[in-house]
């Protein structure tokens, strides 16, 4: 009925066509979410949102202007990134070229070795001398072409290196059983000084933790003295080389964990020694966060040329003269070249063999496709072993 129509229309009880631009009803008779609130009446501006202006994106050049009257410049990495480690050399490069005193901290050094990087900065120590001698492929494992061009760099211009880690002997002990389980001797290689309180830090290692199952509460405050004793450990060692050099400018490397946020050596570095310093990183992968970082980065990807290799699992324990070959991978140069599972590997190229650094620092530069002369020692089932050479294309 007519009457009835209009009655409805003007109590609001029939839904507008759609077509004449008001919103369509959900369910609940009610309008959808992103036209339920009143421009008038709805939130502000969101305080969470942060602008980049890309054209005021700077060079490296005018970081390292930036960087000059620092006396502590943490610069975080991926481990992995050659892009990250080239970015390193380059704000060293510039911090040195601007006659200023310069110094390495480097986290991948564990500190009973620093007379080894002090005789290579000297000159009385080759390159390979100073991997075997500071077990750098045992203990850190990162391919060493990732941060050989820092360390030859350093070399040549005579610039200090500090090895700023604890000894990993300590840090497994504690990862097992806690500070409390070591020795008098060993408690006193840690930090007397240990700060357990800052709540952001053990909250981010809580959630860093967690991600991995099967983890107890103990093993929890294992994980976190460890965490502590790499930061705490590398800041102490910082500052006192800081205080036994007041002129000069020491330069962190270490994982971006270690310095994000200051939560990690930085701040335990200000705890002791409240000089000017700054915190770069990569950017890649990260949140745009103020709180990260002082500069974030955004270099290319850079890769390292794949090393050639011979298809082998070797047996580092193993006694006797050379490596131990205890296996094949699925594409193997070597057993394709006749080499069998029990040979010791005892010379690749011109480099005798007698521990797993030595095939280490002999592939090095090597390439896949290349034909690279061994010798091994085999054991007979009567008489003594033989020694056999074979060519090997490296995968």
């Amino acid at each position: 009925m007519p009457g009835a129509n209009a009655s409805s229309a003007a109590a609001g009880s029939a839904s507008p066509h759609p077509e004449q631009g008001a919103p369509m009803a959900n369910h609940a008779g009610m309008p959808p979410a992103e036209t339920a609130i009143h421009p008038a009446t709805g939130p502000g501006m969101d305080p969470a949102t942060k602008v980049l202006d890309l054209s005021s994106l700077g060079e490296l050049d005018g970081l390292i202007k930036q960087l000059v009257d620092k006396r502590v410049v943490f610069i975080g990495e991926s481990h992995d990134r050659y892009e990250d480690h080239l970015n390193q050399l380059e704000i060293i490069r510039g911090l040195h070229e601007r006659g200023k005193p310069v110094a390495i901290g480097m986290e991948f050094f564990q500190q009973p070795f620093q007379d080894k990087l002090d005789a290579y900065i000297a000159g009385d120590l080759s390159e390979e001398a100073l991997l075997r001698e500071t077990e750098y492929f045992e203990r850190w494992r990162f391919d060493y072409r990732l941060y050989r061009p820092i360390l030859r760099y350093a070399r040549e211009h005579g610039l200090p290196l500090i090895a700023l880690n604890l000894p990993r002997e300590i840090t497994e002990k504690v990862g097992d059983g806690g500070i409390a389980s070591l020795s008098p001797a060993e408690a006193a290689m840690i930090p007397s000084e240990i700060d357990r309180e800052a709540p952001s830090y053990r909250a981010h290692l809580q959630r860093v933790f967690e991600m991995h199952p099967n983890g107890d509460d103990a093993s929890f405050e294992h994980f976190l003295e460890v965490q502590l004793l790499w930061d705490e450990g590398m800041a102490e060692r910082a500052v006192r080389w800081l205080q036994a050099n007041p002129e000069s400018q020491l330069i962190v490397l270490a994982g971006a964990g270690h310095v994000e946020y200051g939560r990690g050596i930085p701040s335990r570095v200000k705890r002791r020694l409240d000089v000017p310093m700054s915190i770069v990183m990569s950017g890649q992968q990260r949140p745009l966060d103020p709180e990260m970082a002082d500069f974030l980065l955004y270099p290319q990807p850079v890769g390292l040329p794949k090393t050639g290799l011979m298809g082998v699992m070797l047996d580092t324990d193993s006694e006797g003269q050379g490596v131990a070959i205890q296996g094949f991978a699925q594409q193997s140069g070597a057993r394709d070249a006749g080499v069998k599972e029990g040979d010791r590997i005892i010379e690749i190229g011109d480099t005798s063999i007698d521990s797993y650094a030595d095939i280490r620092i002999a592939l090095m530069d090597s390439r896949p496709g290349q034909q690279m002369p061994i010798a091994v020692l085999r054991d007979p089932l009567v008489g003594g072993a033989e020694q056999l050479s074979f060519d090997v294309t490296l995968k």
